[in-house]
């Protein structure tokens, strides 16, 4: 390796990546690109300064749609996650849609918030259902609809990046318009269900649920539950944030599940008598995922089934033994903003070419290339809840400001972000992760190591033989500059 470094070989290869890097953008044809104007139509842009007025009472509707095609043995639905080329050969729970609408009657608009059972889905197909739920006119005064994955890596590919092969469309075309038909459904239905009551807020610490596999050792451990109480004592409904990768079925699995989010649900509904649940997934990078993480991936004999059911049990018991809530005022604030991210992955690109992946890209120049996609952050009660709506998986040193310093990091430079943490002023707040898009990994700067010789196509070990894989799955070294400092922006704009 010394005699090819001398002899500049590694140089040679990444400038040959960078010549094929802007050969594809040359050759990208003018309709792949596009503008942040015309991708933004149906992105509606929330409050324009936040309000601290509340309104009379909470109204609050839920509604929901199972995604699992019928004909899921008939056809072909590749599973997304781990590999490719992995048919699905059955189902062991639904794939669902679940939405919520809330509106705090101050005459401002409603807000939707839905989960979608997938590893991740685009910004593009996620505008595509905002204008079916708008076109339709069932919802008046809508001022924000944000869309989150779960991010189960069992369920049907939405992305396109786990077909027959890398360079093949793994997504089902007709599953795709029926997922964004019945997303949409499930968010009128949402509205059509709307019920007065009141939102409480709470939390709880998981203990020995976490695992993770990088450098800081940094994840939440607690549990965030939104509940809405109808005042005619109809079924509770749930929002339930929690860190972890969806995974517990490991990568062999062939079957179309939900992941430990559905039995999680499945056992508040046993404990509550039947509550209405949305699962909101939050900061997981680096990589934040189940404690039994070296079972489920690599033990041949490991019932990972019923770890993930195990796993969602324990987690729906630490949300219903939740002691600690607080009544969150009538007031609701929301506002989106229009982000582009430069694009440095070549193999990102490649799949875009070739129609894998479906991101709304703009040109920057004749060979740089940014992707489009938009934060969000929002706020429950007066000044009681702040969530931050990242369109990936970030790195909770982002959130928190645990970072490596630049004698423990990849690049031997330290951090200097303004966190998210230090944009809020809310008693609590929290990730709402892979929200209205997926961008991949949100990695730190000071810690993000390229292979050599092959970038963003190899994975490459740093100084101290740590393994960077997640920088294969990232946009490129500028994505977690450009979310934090958008979002800074955001949310001084809105006070």
């Amino acid at each position: 390796m010394v005699i090819l470094r001398f002899l500049r070989i590694p140089n040679l290869v990444r400038g040959l990546i960078n010549i094929l890097l802007s050969i594809i953008i040359l050759c990208m044809p003018a309709s792949t690109f596009t503008t942040q104007e015309d991708t933004s139509g149906y992105m509606l842009t929330g409050d324009k300064t936040f309000s601290q007025e509340a309104g009379k009472m909470w109204t609050v509707g839920y509604g929901e749609k199972v995604l699992t095609p019928e004909d899921i043995n008939a056809d072909t639905y590749y599973i997304a996650g781990y590999n490719t080329n992995n048919p699905a050969k059955g189902v062991l729970d639904d794939m669902y849609a679940k939405a919520v609408y809330i509106d705090d009657n101050t005459d401002r608009g409603g807000v939707v918030l839905c989960a979608i059972d997938c590893v991740g889905i685009s910004r593009k197909d996620i505008n595509d259902i905002r204008k079916l739920v708008i076109e339709s006119g069932e919802i008046p005064s809508l001022k924000s609809i944000n869309i989150c994955s779960t991010h189960t890596h069992s369920a049907i590919d939405t992305q396109g990046l786990w077909g027959k092969n890398f360079l093949s469309d793994g997504k089902n075309e007709n599953f795709m318009q029926s997922l964004k038909a019945k997303t949409a459904d499930a968010i009128i239905k949402a509205y059509k269900a709307r019920e007065n009551g009141k939102l409480f807020f709470g939390t709880a610490e998981a203990e020995d649920m976490q695992a993770d596999t990088r450098t800081p050792v940094e994840y939440s451990k607690t549990i965030t539950s939104i509940r809405f109480k109808p005042e005619n004592g109809n079924k509770d409904t749930y929002i339930v944030n929690f860190n972890a990768h969806a995974e517990g079925l490991g990568s062999k699995t062939t079957t179309v599940s939900a992941d430990f989010p559905a039995y999680m649900t499945e056992e508040i509904n046993r404990l509550t008598g039947g509550a209405n649940v949305v699962f909101v997934n939050g900061a997981v990078g680096g990589l934040i995922t189940g404690d039994q993480i070296d079972n489920f991936l690599k033990s041949e004999t490991f019932d990972c089934v019923g770890y993930t059911k195990d796993y969602g049990k324990k987690l729906a018991n630490y949300v219903v033994g939740i002691a600690n809530e607080k009544e969150l005022s009538p007031i609701v604030n929301v506002k989106s903003d229009v982000i582009s991210v430069r694009c440095d992955n070549t193999a990102l690109l490649l799949a875009r070419f070739l129609g894998v992946l479906n991101n709304d890209v703009e040109k920057n120049g004749r060979t740089e290339v940014s992707i489009i996609s938009e934060v969000a952050y929002m706020e429950l009660g007066n000044k009681q809840v702040g969530i931050f709506m990242i369109p990936g998986e970030l790195y909770p040193e982002l959130e928190t400001g645990a970072f490596l310093s630049a004698e423990e990091s990849g690049t031997g430079t330290a951090a200097d972000y303004k966190v998210l943490s230090e944009m809020t002023d809310c008693e609590h707040s929290f990730v709402a992760g892979l929200c209205n898009d997926e961008l991949g990994y949100i990695i730190p700067d000071n810690d993000f190591v390229l292979h050599e010789w092959l970038p963003y196509f190899n994975i490459p070990y740093d100084s101290f033989e740590r393994k960077h894989y997640e920088e294969t799955n990232s946009v490129g070294p500028d994505t977690a500059r450009t979310i934090l400092e958008s979002m800074d922006e955001l949310i001084t704009s809105a006070k």
